[in-house]
């Protein structure tokens, strides 16, 4: 008999740890040029914010050191990145007193979404136990949604009705919903997704589902169309329709369904644009941003970005020598103009190829890993993030109608920092699975034979003549709390 069992050694992380020496310094040499640039001096609460993250950023380089220690070193230093900008873009506002910023407030939600995401990691030691939880995931995700609907619990903000209050708080629950539905879609798509590729008929080249099979998009069609009609969120409703559609298509591999997905979301949209006002304004805004009827009004705050961003340029008019003060609610939905006005459109790339490394990392962990719940969950994640900065950035830009999302990690808010933290905690969990040594062969390459001994560890006894090796580990292959199903696509060594 024989145990196979890896032999390389967990990471020091070494790399991870110079990467946020490197964001902590770019974040607080932000702070430091805001301070002088205003001040002639060190901001207020510089040394509190300086120690603070980088207590916070090292606390869960070792939380990851213990609990996750194959997990990707890049993705916590391109988010403290972020988290570091965000803070020294907001403490700026602040100085200057515009209503609403407030850096002590941003840092307790980033500290308390760091504490929220550490604890994940050390709650959730494998990510296929969120398998479970795939129809309760689906109730909470539509109990989320329809809870700014509630009479005296919801309440509307800027035209929009996504925020709940609880006494002093207030909680944007979409934000936790993403992450719920994401569970759903894919305990959902990974055991119904042979049906929903190969069933039905070909139409024009496209494989079109059988009817029985849209019972699940119907239900997702419709409670994006509630969100966009009773929350008038467009953003929102379209996030939601966006992440079951793009894991839809990574489950299935069919053309069809996005097809489909447009069609239905397409129509749905010119429906609602029809019969409710407020759609029809926040596309009129898009169209004619400049109409002298509009922009003193309703489309101002887009007007005052694109001017914002115009006056920075290629390089930007440098930390403090903006005007965020002009640009409406430039600390949370239009945080994107006020960095491009001090960073300019240099800047402005920088950061969107922070955000782009973070999805890369997401889905290239999504190929590497073992099994299919993790493959389309870890999809899943990094398409909604992409998806989110699209459509902020869409609308900040004019590209598209604008919409009520913030931009992650980066607007000041409380709901958006623990959502996405949680998120970044998951993806973290999922990419160490995906890198943790494995004594299988990675996909095409045939495995090597292997020595026969007996023993009783955890690891896979391999017996008998001609038996080939098979391992059952709790991180990479089928542990007791497996299904058949990844038992058998972890023996194969492909991809479900």
């Amino acid at each position: 008999m024989s145990i196979l069992q890896p032999e390389e050694k967990a990471p020091a992380r070494v790399a991870e740890a110079v990467l946020l020496v490197v964001a902590l310094t770019l974040g607080m040499g932000g702070m430091w040029m805001v301070g002088y640039a205003l001040d002639d001096g060190l901001p207020e609460g510089f040394w509190t914010y300086t120690i603070v993250l980088t207590a916070l950023a090292f606390t869960m380089h070792i939380v990851l050191r213990l609990r996750a220690p194959y997990a990707d070193q890049v993705i916590l230093p391109a988010v403290v990145l972020l988290n570091s900008i965000s803070m020294a873009m907001i403490l700026r506002q602040d100085l200057v007193g515009i209503n609403g910023a407030n850096a002590s407030r941003h840092l307790m939600w980033t500290s308390l979404g760091i504490v929220v995401a550490a604890v994940a990691l050390f709650v959730i030691r494998d990510h296929r136990s969120l398998r479970r939880l795939t129809y309760t995931a689906m109730i909470v995700g539509i109990v989320l949604v329809v809870l700014p609907l509630i009479p005296g619990l919801g309440r509307e903000i800027n035209g929009a009705k996504i925020w709940i209050f609880i006494g002093p708080f207030s909680l944007q629950p979409a934000e936790f919903a993403k992450i719920a539905f994401a569970v759903f879609f894919a305990g959902y798509l990974v055991a119904n997704r042979d049906t929903l590729a190969l069933a039905g008929k070909k139409f024009i080249g496209l494989q079109l589902p059988r009817l029985r099979d849209l019972g699940p998009i119907l239900i997702v069609w419709a409670v994006s169309l509630a969100v966009l009609i009773g929350e008038k969120d467009l953003g929102t409703s379209l996030l939601f329709f966006g992440l079951f559609v793009g894991m839809l298509y990574l489950a299935t591999d069919r053309v069809g369904w996005i097809v489909i997905g447009l069609v239905m979301f397409a129509g749905g949209a010119v429906v609602a644009w029809s019969i409710f006002s407020h759609v029809q304004l926040r596309v009129n805004i898009w169209l004619d941003a400049l109409n002298p009827d509009l922009i003193t009004g309703p489309s101002f705050q887009l007007v005052q970005g694109l001017f914002a961003m115009a006056y920075g340029g290629m390089f930007g008019a440098g930390w403090g020598g903006g005007y965020p003060e002009i640009v409406p609610f430039s600390f949370s939905d239009f945080i994107y103009a006020a960095l491009g006005e001090e960073l300019g459109l240099t800047g402005l790339l920088a950061i969107l190829l922070v955000y782009l490394v973070i999805v890369q990392r997401g889905l290239r962990h999504a190929v590497g890993v073992r099994d299919g719940f993790g493959k389309l969950l870890a999809g899943g994640l990094a398409f909604v993030m992409a998806l989110q900065l699209f459509v902020v950035v869409g609308g900040i830009t004019r590209l598209i109608p604008l919409t009520g999302l913030t931009l992650p990690f980066m607007a000041q808010g409380g709901s958006s920092l623990l959502a996405n933290w949680i998120v970044i905690a998951l993806m973290l969990r999922i990419s160490d699975a995906a890198r943790r040594p494995s004594a299988l062969p990675t996909r095409g390459a045939l495995a090597e034979p292997a020595p026969v001994a007996a023993a009783n560890s955890g690891a896979i006894e391999v017996g008998g003549p001609g038996a080939g090796p098979v391992q059952a580990g709790t991180e990479a292959g089928a542990g007791r709390n497996s299904t058949p199903d990844d038992a058998t696509q972890i023996v194969r060594g492909v991809d479900l």
